[in-house]
């Protein structure tokens, strides 16, 4: 199953709903991390490590610092941006069929865009 990290400003309740959706799943927050006060590439850094697909809200800084990771040469591990008017069910439910269906490779150095 893929593995997830949330991004600081991801709504909680989505996590929360993930969670309660698919125990099992393997979803850590940067706070659980010690990244909360960790800049977007250092961000993208660490989950490209372990790897975990990253969850956000920011379209703004962190899609751009991904696309500029593949630019470079280097890669992540994926990120998946969920807007932040999406209903939280929705996400949920998006997210859920993505960790249902999708292999850590399908995701490797690809941007989705909530909804599906």
């Amino acid at each position: 199953m893929v593995r997830f990290l949330s991004d600081q400003d991801l709504n909680a309740r989505i996590v929360d709903g993930l969670r309660e959706r698919l125990p099992d799943i393997d979803v850590v927050s940067v706070r659980d991390v010690g990244l909360a006060k960790a800049a977007d590439p250092d961000i993208l850094e660490w989950a490209a490590r372990e790897p975990r697909v990253l969850l956000t809200h920011d379209v703004s800084t962190m899609v751009a610092f991904a696309n500029q990771r593949l630019r470079a040469g280097g890669h992540h591990a994926g990120v998946i941006k969920v807007p932040q008017t999406m209903a939280i069910g929705k996400a949920v439910e998006d997210l859920v069929l993505i960790a249902s269906a999708a292999t850590s490779e399908d995701l490797r150095d690809q941007v989705f865009h909530l909804p599906l």
